[in-house]
């Protein structure tokens, strides 16, 4: 005997699809399937990785190309590699160095080595730490072309596409941070801003440049610390959408109560929260998409 099925009304319709896209974003975001990478072809597509209490962030753009900016801590270098590795990532087109902090740079040496790598931007900031030199080692080995990320230096200027630095603006600083390479990406009309770990000291002067700091969404700076993200800047930079990458219960109380009230106007995703978190612009419209609910 064979039970008769209703066929499924508008209701039943719109939950299978639902479940369909939720099924889709979590092969996107979990799994190392190259072939799911697929889905956004042709997209520019934003990854602020959950590396812990650090920073790294990849972009597709929609030609194929990819940019890395840091690469998180040293003790995470091998899970890094693993994952980029199983994702399909072959070769880096452009590598940003932000800054020397081994919560930035620690995985860098490994990336550097484990993947075929185009040109190299960092400021001009050395330190004397092991990590550091092995990521000189690396791109030496690699001959490397090393170009100075600072203030009105661009990376990429196509039709529809600009990479630009906007900091930093000078030298001295007290504050390694403020040596912060600050990269501002534009889509279309989209536009991203990455503030590494940019304090006070940085923002005021990239304000006083008088340079288009607005951005629909802002790579929080200092993984939230209340040294960053100052009133001014922030309502300077007006985000739609504000990404903190940082570390669940970390000891530095990031981010902090101060820097998400003055980030109130704009949606908060945190990577200790959420994870990975994805954003997508297919030139129209931005889509963010989150490892975890």
């Amino acid at each position: 005997m064979f039970t008769k099925f209703k066929k499924p009304g508008n209701l039943g319709l719109l939950i299978v699809a639902i479940i369909a896209i939720i099924m889709v974003v979590r092969l996107y975001i979990v799994l190392p399937d190259n072939d799911v990478d697929h889905i956004f072809a042709g997209k520019l597509d934003v990854k602020f990785l959950d590396v812990g209490q650090g920073d790294c962030e990849i972009i597709t753009l929609p030609d194929g190309r990819n940019i890395i900016i840091d690469a998180g801590k040293n003790e995470t270098e091998e899970d890094l590699v693993s994952k980029l590795t199983k994702k399909g990532f072959k070769r880096f087109d452009y590598v940003v160095i932000t800054h020397p902090h081994e919560d930035h740079i620690g995985g860098m040496a490994k990336i550097i080595e484990s993947f075929e790598i185009g040109e190299v931007y960092m400021p001009n900031k050395t330190t004397n730490t092991k990590i550091f030199s092995n990521i000189l080692t690396a791109l030496e080995n690699k001959n490397c072309k090393v170009v100075e990320a600072k203030n009105g230096v661009v990376m990429i200027d196509e039709d529809n596409i600009k990479a630009e630095f906007l900091a930093p603006c000078s030298s001295g600083y007290k504050d390694i941070n403020n040596y912060s390479a600050v990269l501002k990406l534009t889509y279309n009309n989209f536009k991203f801003l990455f503030a590494g770990d940019a304090g006070e000291d940085s923002e005021m002067e990239m304000l006083e440049s008088g340079q288009d700091l607005s951005a629909d969404v802002l790579k929080v700076g200092h993984h939230g610390s209340k040294y960053s993200s100052t009133t001014a800047f922030i309502k300077k930079v007006n985000p739609k959408y504000a990404i903190i990458e940082v570390g669940k219960d970390n000891s530095y109380g990031h981010p902090a109560k101060d820097t998400l009230y003055r980030l109130k106007k704009a949606k908060v995703y945190r990577t200790d929260e959420k994870g990975t978190i994805d954003v997508v612009c297919d030139g129209n419209k931005l889509t963010v998409l989150t490892e975890k609910e």
